[in-house]
């Protein structure tokens, strides 16, 4: 049975929907990389909100989403960009995102970084800004779980130059309780966070980031790099202190990256790998065994799909993500907190259907199709 899909040229194609998924079974971590999947938060459907009201999430959904990654060896990266800080998600819900997430992660022996960064507040000083990274860092520090310093609007806004920024990571880094994962996103991600590290000369920000590195090289258990410039990652991590892993974030190039070359490879940290988890996992275990060339034949066919999921504007990939985990049956609904289940066109979401199902990541796809009839159907398209 075929479906009529919608065209961004607003004419439909014809799709024939596979009947088999991708067999992946669950399994246990890597060896010869760390791969943390950035989670999504599923909101509750039934919680009588607006957009600007504080996030409703469904625990029970949420929670579930993680275990299934960390049941394919995945380690998962929470309360980060993916889960909607700053774009739905505030600081209060955050935290307990957090504490809710480490606990399970306890609880079934799951790897879990936590994001901290400075959400609470809109601007400042740079004091209130180091107080306020101080008191999200404790939260995860608490729960037993590794920290991510991501990057923060209110430095960037208030920040007079790269003394700033190499001033309040410095002081972080120094009471930091384990090595953190120090997060560089890109304004791509976030328009807010332009010229960061001091400069919108990347060069000149790349030379302040690694002095940061460079200085606390015991208390940086690694950078994540969220700039879709794959040559910019691979030179970066090569000036890297020895023992610093660099966690890649380029949902563009990430096959390439963490493959690596003669001179090293990236561990990963990615959004990408919400949707992609059980086929990312396999991917990964077969690099396990040497096999860089199988890998990549499983691997590569995704990145049309990444592409897609976080084409500009990319900070609205979130919509995607999440619309991928209802069809995969992850969540009973297609709803996001914020209301951002609006924030891509029906053709956008046509189309990463089209892609997600051709690579097989619907472990029903019969209830793929049928939820992405009804989605149609609520658009007015006859499928």
């Amino acid at each position: 049975m075929t479906i009529r899909l919608p065209a961004a040229d607003g004419t439909l194609r014809r799709h024939e929907p596979r009947t088999e998924p991708l067999a992946v079974a669950p399994g246990t971590p890597f060896t010869s990389r760390t791969v943390f999947a950035a989670a999504h938060v599923v909101a509750d459907p039934y919680a009588d909100v607006s957009p600007d009201s504080p996030a409703a999430v469904d625990w029970d959904a949420t929670l579930a989403f993680r275990r299934h990654l960390w049941s394919h060896g995945l380690g998962v990266a929470e309360a980060m960009d993916t889960a909607q800080r700053g774009m739905g998600l505030d600081w209060a819900g955050a935290a307990e995102l957090i504490r809710r997430s480490a606990a399970e992660a306890r609880a079934v022996g799951g790897r879990i970084a936590c994001g901290v960064g400075t959400d609470q507040i809109t601007g400042g000083t740079l004091a209130g800004i180091r107080a306020a990274y101080e008191e999200q860092l404790a939260v995860p520090e608490e729960a037993g779980a590794q920290a991510v310093l991501m990057a923060s609007r209110a430095l960037a806004a208030t920040a007079g130059g790269p003394e700033d920024y190499r001033e309040v990571y410095g002081h972080l880094l120094h009471q930091a309780a384990e090595p953190v994962i120090l997060h560089w996103l890109g304004p791509m991600f976030d328009p807010a966070l332009e010229g960061y590290w001091g400069s919108s000369d990347l060069d000149a920000a790349t030379d302040t980031f690694l002095e940061v590195v460079a200085a606390h090289p015991d208390k940086v258990d690694g950078v994540k790099i969220s700039l879709l410039d794959a040559r910019r990652e691979i030179d970066l991590r090569r000036r890297l202190p020895r023992g610093v892993r660099c966690y890649t974030g380029d949902d563009f190039h990430y096959p390439e990256l963490i493959a690596g070359d003669e001179r090293g490879f990236s561990d990963a940290l990615l959004g990408v790998f919400d949707p992609l988890g059980p086929l990312a996992a396999e991917a990964v275990r077969v690099l396990d065994t040497g096999d860089a060339q199988g890998f990549r034949a499983l691997l590569d066919p995704t990145v049309e799909l990444s592409r897609h999921l976080f084409r500009p504007p990319t900070r609205f990939y979130k919509t995607g993500v999440v619309f991928l985990a209802w069809l995969a049956g992850h969540q009973s609904h297609f709803t996001m907190v914020g209301g951002l289940q609006s924030a891509r066109s029906l053709p956008h979401l046509a189309r990463a259907y089209e892609l997600a199902d051709t690579l097989g990541l619907f472990p029903d796809p019969e209830l793929a199709q049928e939820r992405m009839r009804t989605l149609l159907s609520l658009h007015g398209v006859t499928p």
